[in-house]
């Protein structure tokens, strides 16, 4: 696959973790459960930015684009349509799938809270904010459902457990 990540990460995140491996992973899992895998074997190569922020940088990113003051655990933003993802096959120019944003004090809370490690569960984000940029969404519960269940499969390519199946527990 032709997938370039480009990694930004602040000084919070653990500059021990290999951030840009994980991400990769996480973005090949998601786009192999997506309704556009030939994105993994097209020619084009598809690009991804990532930035691993602080809460402060992702609370003003929230609050301009979603109108929400607050910060939140990530946050997507699409490049490319439908379209384009689905005549990626062709060769042409590198495909931009678009920004996903990290917020390092929210995903750490989570983690804690779920009692998995922060990387484990930035792996999820990272594979929840793919499938955003791939055109997935959750504002209804027919979507949800949907991208839940892609999210689950993703995650179990990378020998992650269902995270919702640990919700239910906790």
């Amino acid at each position: 696959m032709n997938l370039d990540i480009i990694l930004d990460a602040d000084p919070e995140w653990d500059s021990n973790t290999r951030w840009d491996e994980l991400a990769r992973s996480a973005a090949v899992a998601a786009i192999a459960e997506s309704a556009f895998p030939q994105l993994a074997e097209g020619p084009r190569n598809v690009e991804i930015s990532l930035r691993l922020a602080g809460d402060e940088e992702v609370r003003l990113l929230n609050a301009q684009w979603r109108g929400k003051d607050k910060p939140t655990n990530v946050l997507s933003f699409p490049m490319a349509e439908g379209a384009e993802l689905s005549a990626a096959t062709a060769d042409g120019p590198e495909l931009m799938l678009g920004d996903i944003i990290l917020a390092h004090g929210v995903c750490g809370r989570e983690a804690a809270a779920k009692a998995v490690p922060i990387e484990r569960h930035a792996a999820h984000l990272m594979v929840h904010g793919t499938l955003h940029l791939l055109g997935y969404d959750h504002a209804d519960d027919g979507q949800a459902a949907d991208m839940e269940a892609r999210e689950i499969r993703a995650l179990a390519r990378l020998g992650i457990a269902n995270p919702y199946a640990i919700e239910a527990l906790g």
